[in-house]
């Protein structure tokens, strides 16, 4: 089973300002085909595509929780004009002032968009530079035609006509309402509270809510946590207490799920670990979501209690999980991991085990760590958390 990971990445953004909705609007899409397959590589939990831009190739994030984004390099290599200034808010809730502009035309496979909004972002910041992407396509840009999507297949199929795929054929319908950039916002019954998740496939995680609409009282199991488990478009929040918890039943749409496992934080989302256990359409012009599931993989936490970040090429313990006498700190440097060496690294080196930990499919590390100048050795076994009926 597929283990629910203790170090999220976040990559979506959120519009604070924008001169109007007529931005977002903006431009056209042609297609070859009554539906067109689209490249789709999933990896590392999060999915990506290739598009051609004046014939040259560029990484993309397919991402529903941000617009259209393209990095500076490729703004600067376009020549592009610059449109206006406004402020964008990333998942951490950070603000950065951007430049908007105009796409004039981006080719994915035999799908040519002409003209559309674009925010420009340096990706070269934390942990996004290991991903190399050169863009994010958006919502916006999405919201122009009907998308099915089945991770499991690395399979993206796009259409100006809905009954191409079908719909009738998919049990789960959950409406939802877009915001000015065309993210999609599904409403939830969590712990007898409405909360809009944004259905975020930037997002690697399950479910997260915000840190104030946790009920303790309502949670079946719950362990307390602490430190940054996720990271957006401006780098990392602070360290901050939180939980992860086990619930009952969250509803979405015309559909009950149980027994979810749900971590608190600075936003409320829903993603990629919970959406790959379907295939699921994307309507703007319902302004629906259709899904039927393909995989029944209960959600499960196994864990070593800690994640890491890559700050500056060094890897930092920046989340634990509260338990007794545990032996890990926020903070801590880790030297090296059963025995490799993760100390001086460069940023290349970084970026290789922070898409390919160590820990991975371990059972047990032993881990060397910095402490105020002190040198530790610790043993960690993996254990399962908020097991069902344990």
């Amino acid at each position: 089973m597929k283990k629910i990971l203790y170090t999220l990445l976040i990559l979506s953004t959120t519009i604070i300002s924008a001169q109007g909705k007529k931005f977002f609007k903006s431009g056209e899409v042609q297609l070859q085909n009554p539906v067109e397959k689209i490249n789709l590589r999933y990896a590392n939990d999060l999915p990506f595509v290739q598009v051609s831009i004046n014939g040259k190739p560029y990484n993309f994030l397919f991402d529903t929780g941000a617009p259209t984004v393209i990095s500076t390099a490729v703004y600067t290599e376009l020549k592009l004009e610059k449109k206006y200034k406004s402020k964008v808010k990333d998942s951490q809730k950070k603000k950065q002032e951007q430049i908007f502009t105009i796409l004039p035309e981006m080719t994915v496979d035999k799908a040519v968009f002409k003209d559309v909004g674009a925010v420009v972002m340096d990706f070269s910041v934390s942990e996004l530079s290991c991903f190399k992407i050169d863009g994010i396509l958006g919502a916006n840009q999405m919201a122009k035609l009907f998308w099915k999507i089945n991770y499991s297949e690395n399979s993206l199929e796009a259409s100006k006509d809905l009954a191409q795929f079908n719909p009738a054929d998919y049990d789960i319908i959950i409406p939802f309402s877009p915001r000015t950039q065309k993210t999609p916002v599904v409403e939830t019954d969590l712990q007898g509270k409405k909360i809009e998740l944004t259905f975020d496939t930037g997002f690697s995680g399950r479910l997260k809510i915000a840190d104030n609409t946790y009920n303790a009282e309502k949670a079946l199991k719950s362990i307390e946590v602490y430190g940054t488990n996720s990271v957006g478009a401006y780098g990392a929040g602070k360290p901050a207490p939180g939980y992860i918890f086990r619930t009952a039943t969250l509803s979405l749409g015309n559909k009950s799920f149980f027994n979810e496992i749900i971590t608190t934080g600075g936003a409320d989302l829903i993603g990629n670990d919970f959406f790959k256990n379907f295939i699921f359409i994307l309507d703007w012009t319902g302004n629906k979501i259709y899904m039927k599931r393909i995989k029944n993989e209960p959600a499960r936490l196994e864990s070593f209690g800690f994640g890491y970040r890559f700050i500056e090429a060094k890897p930092t313990v920046a989340f634990v999980f509260k338990e007794e006498n545990f032996p890990l700190k926020v903070g801590d440097a880790i030297i090296s991991i059963n025995n490799i060496n993760l100390d001086n690294l460069n940023k290349e080196s970084a970026c290789h085990y922070f898409l390919n930990r160590v820990e991975n499919r371990q059972n047990t590390v032993d881990l060397k760590i910095r402490r105020d100048g002190k040198e530790m050795q610790v043993k960690l076994e993996k254990k399962e958390f908020l097991g069902v009926g344990v």
